[in-house]
C-alpha cells in the first residue's frame, strides 16, 4: 500500500519536475547564447577596464597588438608590451592564449583551464635605488591602510593559496619564455626552453644564463585537489645560484628539492597545509654560518602548516629528519600590538651515534670521526611574550642513557686539558704563539698556587656556581635573552667558565653559529662525562685566558701588571684583574700616570667586592675593597698615555658590549673629556686659549708629561 502511494505521489509531480528542469535548462542555454553572442564586447569591456587600472593603479602602460576568441573559452592575444612610466619594458610577449573553465566561471571563480606562452621575456631591471617592478611593492594611502579592517590570517592564506592554484591550468604550453634579471654587476637570466602540463604530468627544461646550467622542474599538479608533487634537479651537475655568492657571500647547491603538498583545508578557525620537504647533498658555505663547506647528505620534514587569525605556526606533529636522526619542532609566531614567540624542540630517545653521524660534515669539525656507545634525547622549550620580556621562558634538556659513553674520540681529544698540552691564542685569525700549559712553563701556575683572592673575584664576576652547576646556568641565558631581547642587540651573555675554556682550548675564535652550537655539545660531554675534573678546568682557564696585550695566563699578568707571584696577589689586584677579563686589550686605560687606578673603577670594586663579601670570600670592607691600595708596577707607567686622551683601542673596545661595559661607571667628567680628544685628534692641536699659539700639538703633551712625572717624583 505504502509503494502504491509513493508511487502516485511521484506521478503526479513527475510532470511539473520534468517542466522545470527543461526551464532552467533552456534559460541556461538561452543565457549562455546571450553570452557568445555578445562575447566579443564583453571581452573589449575587460580588456579597456584592466588596461585603466594598470595605468591609474601601477602606472603601467599596457599595449596589446590584437586580442580575439579562438574556440568557445579561449582568447588569443598578440604582441603584449608592458612598460611602467618612464622606466625600461618590463615584459613582451609575442603570443599568449588563455582558456577559463566554464561551469566555475558562472558562479564568478576564474579557474584557468588552458595556457599557451611563445617567445616571451620578462625583463627585471633595478638601477639604483629604482627599478621597473617596484609596482609589486606599492603601498596604498596610509587612510586606507589605517581604516582597514584587522586581517585574518587563516582567511587570507586560503584566498591566497587558492588563487594561486587556480592560476595552475590542466594543460600548459610554454616555449622560449625568458627572465632577466640586472642589477649592477648581479645578472642571470632563466630561459624555459619547454614547460608543459599534460593530464596533471609537469615537464620543463630550463635554462640559466643560456647554457651554464639546464635544470628541470617534473613532478605532478593536481590543484583541483589542492596536490602538487615537484621535484627540481640539474642535467649532470648540481642546481646553483652563482649570484647568491656574489650578492651575499652566500654559496649554495644541491642535487635534488622536491615540495609535495598533499591537502590544504580551512577547519574551523584555520588553515591547515600538509606536505614535505626534501633536499639531497645540500651543501652551504657563509661565514656567518661555518667557516668551511657545509654539506647535507639528505634532510627532510614532514610537515603540518597552521595559520590562524593572528598566528602562524608549525605543529608538533611535524617530523625533521637527518639521516638516522628524528626530532620534532614546534613553532609558533603570534602576532598583533605585542608579539609572542614560541619553540620547542624534541629528540625523542634514539642512538647517540645516529645522531652524532646526522651532522652536516663541515659543520662541527671536532666531531669528525667520534664513536659513541648508548642512547640520547633532547627537549628544548622556549616562550617569550614581548609585552613582558623579563618572564621569558628557557628550558633546555640533553640526557643521556645510562651506557652513552665516547668510545673513540674523533678529531679532537676532549680529554687533552687533563696533561700538559699547547695552547696557541689567535688574534684576528693568526696565531700569536704557542704556551704551554705544564709544568715546564715557568709561567705556568698549579691551581694550589693560585691565589684566593683572584679565583673567588674571577668566579664572582664570571661564574659565581662553576663548582656546582654541570657547564650551563639556564637562568643566566634566560635573563641575558630578556635583556638582549629589550636592548635589541647583543648587550649580555651567557657563557659560563666552562663555556669560555672550551671556546678557547678546542675551537677557533670565530664568531659563527655552528662554533656556538659545536661549544654547547662540547661542555655538555666534558662536564656530563666528567671528562677532567672541575678543578683542572678552573686551572687551565686560569692559566690560558687573555689579561693583556699579548699577556696570557695569570701568571704572566701578576708579572705583568704587580710584578709580583700569583699567589701573592691582593684582594683588590684581583678585583682589577676580573675586571679587565672581558677586554683585556683595553687594561692600560683603567690607570693614571701616577700608578694608581681611575676614579670610575670603584663602583665596579665596591660591587663586586660586596658579592665577595656576601659569599664569605673576604671580610666586609668599607674602603672600595683594596681599591685605593691597588698600584700599577712602575715599568708599566711610562707606557700610559696622558690621562685625558683616549686610546683609539679603546674607543674600539668599547663597541664590544660586554656584560661589565666601561661606560657604566664613567663619570660626567670622563665623558666630557672624551669629546674633547675626538675633536683634538681631528684637527692635531686643543682649542686655542687666546689668538696666539707659540707652542706646537706635540710640545704642549711633552711638557705636560713632563710636569706629571716631576710631581709623582
Amino acid at each position: 500500500m505504502r509503494k502504491k502511494f509513493t508511487g502516485v505521489k511521484f506521478g503526479k509531480y513527475k510532470k511539473p519536475l520534468i517542466i522545470t528542469v527543461i526551464s532552467i535548462f533552456a534559460l541556461l542555454l538561452i543565457g549562455i547564447a546571450i553570452a557568445f553572442n555578445k562575447r566579443q564586447s564583453l571581452l573589449d569591456a575587460a580588456i579597456s577596464k584592466a588596461l585603466k587600472k594598470a595605468k591609474t593603479d601601477y602606472d603601467l602602460n599596457v599595449k596589446i597588438s590584437s586580442y580575439g576568441f579562438s574556440g568557445l573559452s579561449k582568447v588569443h592575444f598578440q604582441s603584449v608590451s608592458i612598460v611602467p612610466d618612464q622606466k625600461d619594458t618590463l615584459a613582451k610577449i609575442k603570443d599568449l592564449e588563455i582558456g577559463v573553465k566554464l561551469f566555475p566561471l558562472i558562479f564568478g571563480s576564474v579557474k584557468i583551464s588552458e595556457l599557451a606562452i611563445h617567445n616571451a621575456i620578462i625583463s627585471l631591471i633595478k638601477k639604483d635605488s629604482i627599478s621597473n617592478y617596484d609596482f609589486l611593492f606599492k603601498k596604498k594611502d596610509k587612510d586606507t591602510l589605517d581604516n582597514k579592517p584587522k586581517v585574518d590570517l587563516s582567511e587570507l592564506a586560503n584566498k591566497l593559496l587558492n588563487q594561486a592554484l587556480d592560476k595552475i591550468p590542466d594543460d600548459m604550453d610554454i616555449k622560449n619564455f625568458l627572465i632577466t634579471y640586472h642589477q649592477d654587476t648581479t645578472n642571470f637570466s632563466l630561459l624555459a626552453e619547454s614547460a608543459t602540463i599534460v593530464n596533471g604530468d609537469v615537464n620543463s627544461t630550463i635554462k640559466y644564463n643560456k647554457n651554464q646550467a639546464v635544470w628541470h622542474v617534473a613532478g605532478t599538479a593536481n590543484p583541483s585537489r589542492q596536490q602538487l608533487d615537484l621535484k627540481l634537479f640539474a642535467d649532470n651537475k648540481k642546481v646553483e645560484f652563482p649570484f647568491l655568492e656574489r650578492k651575499y657571500g652566500l654559496k649554495l647547491n644541491f642535487d635534488t628539492v622536491r615540495t609535495e603538498m598533499r591537502s590544504a583545508e580551512k577547519a574551523g578557525d584555520k588553515f591547515e597545509i600538509e606536505g614535505s620537504w626534501s633536499i639531497t647533498n645540500l651543501l652551504i658555505n657563509q661565514p656567518k654560518i661555518a667557516a668551511n663547506d657545509v654539506i647535507v647528505k639528505h634532510g627532510s620534514i614532514d610537515a603540518k602548516l597552521l595559520i590562524g587569525p593572528n598566528y602562524i605556526a608549525l605543529d608538533s606533529s611535524s617530523i625533521v629528519s637527518l639521516g638516522k636522526a628524528q626530532f620534532s619542532p614546534y613553532v609558533k609566531l603570534t602576532l598583533g600590538k605585542n608579539k609572542i614567540y614560541e619553540l620547542k624542540v624534541n629528540a625523542y630517545d634514539q642512538k647517540a651515534q645516529d645522531i652524532f653521524d646526522a651532522f652536516p660534515s663541515g659543520l662541527f669539525e671536532s666531531f669528525e670521526g667520534i664513536k659513541l656507545q648508548g642512547n640520547l634525547q633532547y627537549a628544548l622549550n622556549f616562550y617569550l611574550d614581548s609585552r613582558q620580556p623579563d618572564k621569558v621562558i628557557f628550558t633546555s634538556d640533553l640526557n643521556g642513557s645510562d651506557d652513552f659513553k665516547i668510545t673513540r674520540f674523533g678529531k679532537t681529544n676532549f680529554k687533552k686539558i687533563n696533561n700538559p698540552f699547547v695552547y696557541t691564542p689567535y688574534e684576528k685569525g693568526k696565531p700569536v704563539r704557542n704556551i704551554t700549559i705544564g709544568p715546564s712553563n715557568p709561567n705556568f701556575v698549579p691551581f694550589d698556587q693560585i691565589s684566593s683572592n683572584i679565583k673567588n673575584a674571577l668566579l664572582t664576576s664570571e661564574d659565581p656556581s662553576f663548582f656546582s652547576h654541570h657547564g650551563f646556568v639556564e637562568e643566566s641565558i634566560r635573563q641575558s635573552i630578556a635583556t638582549n631581547f629589550k636592548a635589541k642587540s647583543f648587550k649580555r651573555g651567557g657563557s659560563t667558565i666552562s663555556m669560555q675554556l672550551v671556546k678557547n682550548v678546542y675551537l677557533n675564535r670565530q664568531k659563527t653559529l655552528s662554533r656556538k652550537i659545536e661549544e654547547i655539545l662540547i661542555v655538555w660531554l666534558i662536564e656530563n662525562k666528567r671528562l677532567t675534573s672541575k678543578e683542572r678546568m678552573y686551572e687551565v682557564y686560569l692559566n690560558v685566558i687573555e689579561w693583556g696585550r699579548n699577556v696570557y695566563g695569570i701568571g704572566e699578568a701578576s708579572h705583568y701588571y704587580f710584578g709580583k707571584n700569583a699567589s701573592d696577589l691582593t684582594v683588590g689586584e684581583s678585583i682589577y684583574l676580573a675586571h679587565i677579563v672581558p677586554k683585556p686589550k683595553s687594561s692600560l686605560y683603567s690607570w693614571q700616570p701616577n700608578g694608581s687606578l681611575k676614579d670610575y673603577l670603584t663602583g665596579y670594586f665596591k660591587m663586586i667586592g660586596g658579592l665577595m663579601a656576601r659569599r664569605g670570600y673576604i671580610e666586609r670592607d668599607s674602603s672600595a675593597y683594596g681599591f685605593y691600595g691597588v698600584r700599577l708596577r712602575e715599568s708599566l707607567r711610562r707606557q700610559i698615555a696622558p690621562s685625558d686622551f683616549v686610546p683609539d683601542s679603546l674607543m674600539n673596545d668599547e663597541e664590544d658590549n660586554g656584560f661589565f661595559n666601561l661606560n657604566l661607571f664613567k663619570s660626567k667628567k670622563d665623558s666630557v673629556a672624551k669629546k674633547e680628544n675626538f675633536l683634538k685628534n681631528i684637527f692635531g692641536s686643543e682649542p686655542a686659549k687666546n689668538d696666539t699659539i707659540t707652542k706646537s700639538a706635540k710640545e704642549l703633551r711633552l711638557e705636560r708629561r713632563k710636569q706629571r712625572r716631576e710631581g709623582d717624583n
